[in-house]
């Protein structure tokens, strides 16, 4: 995808965006290639790729939710900054905390956001289930990007959400994944009120955005342990 390409591809998502913010995900490409010589963040580094198998990818999440309101959002295993670092730069009115369990990622978003000279956004290193835990109900929106079994995913993460807002995880092929997660969703007093499925434009490939609800607060024996929580998906 050419840059002219992108800028086309999000007016048709009603992204409009202008040359600083351009100009602020050129950098962060450069950035991205030069932190990856040194800590393998990515395996897609072609610039034309990453605009869309990235850059683009991130920005769907307007599909299913408008990121031009005052929303507290957690990106949870963001790993290379996606789609945390992206939504900021293209979104700068929401308030973003990026969470990764590896330091040496959090090292390098950090530099990134001192780099672009980002605001209202912030960098914890933990586990997404301990994080929850200590951080009860405190986002508007909860999103992660291709980021373990919609399951656990939806366990490890839905205490932070707050009541009535969402947890938006999105993945590829999700058919099986769903079946197995529905009895979960709703222990955790979720529900899950849209599934956007498209596809990447050139790629062809299928995404999904899969929108959950918390209608309730979630009870407090949530998360479990990471172990407990892999071994009754094995059971199932």
């Amino acid at each position: 995808m050419t840059k002219e390409e992108f800028i086309k591809a999000l007016e048709e998502l009603h992204i409009n965006i202008d040359e600083s913010k351009l100009e602020k995900l050129n950098k962060f490409y450069h950035l991205l290639i030069k932190w990856n010589e040194a800590i393998n963040l990515t395996t897609i580094v072609k610039e034309e790729e990453v605009y869309l198998k990235h850059f683009y990818d991130s920005l769907t999440l307007e599909q299913v939710i408008d990121l031009n309101q005052d929303l507290k959002l957690l990106d949870v295993g963001t790993g290379a900054g996606f789609p945390g670092i992206v939504l900021k730069i293209v979104f700068p009115n929401l308030k973003i905390t990026l969470l990764d369990s590896l330091n040496k990622r959090v090292n390098y978003l950090k530099e990134v956001i001192k780099e672009l000279d980002l605001e209202d956004i912030e960098v914890e290193c933990a586990r997404a289930e301990d994080y929850s835990k200590e951080h009860i109900e405190v986002y508007d929106v909860v999103v992660s990007r291709a980021v373990a079994h919609l399951k656990i995913l939806s366990e490890i993460t839905f205490q932070s959400v707050k009541v009535h807002g969402y947890l938006i995880a999105m993945k590829g092929n999700i058919d099986i994944e769903l079946a197995e997660s529905q009895t979960m969703i709703k222990e955790l007093n979720g529900k899950v009120v849209e599934i956007n499925t498209f596809k990447l434009p050139k790629e062809e490939s299928t995404r999904n955005l899969i929108k959950i609800e918390k209608l309730m607060p979630t009870n407090k024996k949530y998360p479990r342990k990471y172990s407990e929580i892999k071994k009754s998906l094995k059971r199932n």
